[in-house]
């Protein structure tokens, strides 16, 4: 009982830690765990015993027998769906030809690469060689993230990185499942027609099963046969049982199949998909923190002086500065990513859960079937994993700022609302070259906003998870533009230090209106229109216009004149290089107009004289 409540106590406190030093957890939780286990039997115990003992053995321990396998293994299917529902195929077809040259080339040069590196360097068979590679091809999420998350990218970098992480988990995992049927199946490297026919059973029924139960789940969600209650636990219940019931009828095949359910389930228009996402996070979070500190701890300590030598510093080497870059720049070949970009996207490549998790539950496998280089598996991946998880955790940000990718200004702009004012400045701002993103609660209002092209987020300002998207890494300025003015203050003071670097506004309320003393520094366009005012003129004029300004006299005379006119808002000063400075309420002095300069305002139509 003390080692279960320890592990879970231990690995929250290391995700903690993680989030207060902004490093990946998966770093904490691999050093505790092997602290907890190899190290304590070596050095800290004094009858040579692991403080935390993942097997059962000599009268202790937390998992007799295979019983650690099965938990690694339904743990996995639970990340990996979770890691599905996360995965819109809507974003994916805008994620461009460079993602799925990484996810495919890439992953075809790092699983050759790595198995033809390590079948020299350790001279292990072909198969062993192959299983390893197969291991590694994934990035993951969970670690790249944390790391993005702290580095202001340019969008197009960030995503690279970020949907590579998510869309190569599950192909690394297929991947590594067929090279460990094909080693199971094929009699030790003869690739029979048993092993092709195994290959094919986990395709057909990984898909099958994973496809026919998410719409299942769906289905008796929508249609209310399952009490909300029980939501949350039957949603797990069915992945589980998806899980077992595909690796029943094709061994092996239970990875598919969540991963396959999880991607069917997370595109479909549930109601309950949100509140499914985040039960399954939290689960996610606490499964992950308890395989990391149980899979290290289970290493032994003559494993780790296995590849304790030159030849593993050297195949660490060769995978993240040889092949790691050569898959890198042959996927990004005639991209619109510069050279620098691509410098970086090389450098970054940190290994996650799916590697270590897989590699112990295949590794320990084979090594009880005695296949010769079994043993070294689980080590060698959790190097590379550990290896490249401190190395892009503390050399990342700096690296970005060496090749020249770190935004020095954040020049994207988060709008709080959706609503048809918020769409047309949107799409305004959009098509004068900002990154604009929309975030909303109303799904109807989002639905909008991606109809006509914007970046849109269903999303709720009081959770924070906002402050985990990477992809607004690069938002320097926040406009709040919600019909209630509490959210709107709200917005500002919870989000000013993470999305307001340049500037924070919001619409003035009724009463700040009708109070001249009463005019925010944070206030938006006009110290005379709130966001009645701005709906109305939108319905009634649609279409953002600008009016070619002369000189600082001529700017202040036409502010006078949509102080007086109700139909006209100014919005913007858009200056001769296109750049756009918003216009307050609070101040609307300037020190010059230049040439070419021009106004831009809601309304109707301004005689420019």
């Amino acid at each position: 009982m003390l080692e279960l409540a320890g592990i879970i106590i231990l690995g929250i406190l290391a995700q903690w830690f993680a989030w207060k030093l902004k490093i990946p957890a998966i770093l904490p939780l691999i050093l505790i765990g092997l602290l907890v286990g190899p190290i304590a039997a070596e050095f800290l115990s004094e009858d040579g015993t692991k403080w935390i003992q993942p097997i059962y053995k000599d009268g202790k321990g937390l998992f007799p027998d295979e019983s650690l396998f099965y938990f690694v293994s339904l743990a996995i299917s639970i990340i990996l769906f979770e890691g599905g529902l996360t995965l819109k195929l809507n974003e994916i077809k805008n994620v461009g030809p460079v993602i799925t040259k990484l996810i495919t080339l890439g992953s075809l040069v790092t699983f050759l690469g790595a198995a033809v590196a390590v079948h020299f360097i350790f001279n292990f068979s072909w198969e062993i060689s192959l299983l390893f590679s197969a291991l590694i091809i994934v990035t993951g999420p969970t670690v790249i993230t944390p790391i993005l998350r702290n580095i202001p990218l340019k969008k197009d970098v960030s995503a690279v990185l970020k949907w590579e992480g998510i869309l190569i988990d599950p192909i690394g995992a297929l991947v590594a499942v067929l090279v460990f049927e094909f080693i199971s199946v094929g009699g030790g490297g003869e690739f029979t027609k048993t092993a092709f026919i195994e290959f094919g059973k986990i395709i057909l029924f990984g898909s099958t099963f994973g496809f026919t139960f998410a719409h299942a789940l769906n289905f008796s969600i929508n249609k209310k046969w399952i009490p909300h209650y029980l939501l949350n636990v039957f949603a797990l219940a069915a992945v589980l049982g998806v899980f077992v019931l595909s690796d029943t009828f094709a061994h092996e095949s239970g990875l598919l199949a969540v991963v396959v359910m999880g991607m069917v389930l997370g595109n479909s228009n549930s109601a309950y998909l949100k509140e499914l996402l985040y039960f399954k996070e939290s689960l996610s979070v606490l499964l992950i923190s308890i395989l990391f500190i149980l899979l290290a701890a289970n290493i032994n300590m003559e494993d780790m002086l296995l590849i304790y030598n030159w030849k593993t510093a050297v195949l660490f080497a060769i995978v993240v500065f040889v092949i790691r870059p050569i898959g890198v720049f042959l996927s990004t070949r005639k991209s619109s990513l510069n050279l620098n970009e691509k410098l970086f996207i090389s450098w970054v490549g940190p290994r996650g859960i799916v590697a270590a998790g897989i590699a112990s539950l295949f590794g320990l496998k084979l090594a009880k079937d005695g296949v010769a280089g079994a043993e070294y598996i689980t080590p060698l991946v959790f190097m590379i994993v550990l290896g490249t998880v401190i190395l892009n955790a503390t050399t990342a940000r700096l690296f970005a700022k060496i090749v020249g990718v770190f935004l020095r200004k954040s020049e994207g702009i988060l709008i709080i609302g959706a609503s048809e004012i918020s769409r047309l400045l949107g799409h305004y701002l959009e098509t004068n070259g900002r990154h604009v993103v929309l975030i909303d609660s109303n799904l109807e209002n989002i639905t909008k906003a991606k109809e006509i092209g914007l970046e849109a987020l269903n999303s709720d300002i009081y959770s924070d998870t906002l402050l985990d998207n990477i992809e607004l890494n690069d938002v320097g300025y926040l406009m709040a533009l919600t019909g209630n003015s509490n959210i709107d203050k709200y917005a500002i003071d919870k989000f000013t230090k993470h999305f307001g670097e340049n500037g924070s506004f919001r619409l003035v309320t009724p009463e700040e209106m009708n109070d001249p003393t009463d005019n925010p520094r944070e206030g938006l366009f006009s110290h005379t229109d709130d966001y009645n005012t701005l709906l109305e003129l939108t319905k009634k004029h649609p279409n953002i216009q600008e009016v070619d300004l002369k000189d600082k006299a001529h700017y202040l005379s036409l502010i006078e004149i949509t102080k007086n006119d109700k139909e006209i808002i100014p919005l913007f000063i858009k200056d001769g290089e296109g750049g756009l400075h918003i216009i307050t309420s609070y101040n609307k002095e300037v020190e010059s107009i230049e040439k070419d300069w021009k106004l831009v305002y809601l309304g109707k139509h301004i005689q420019s004289n």
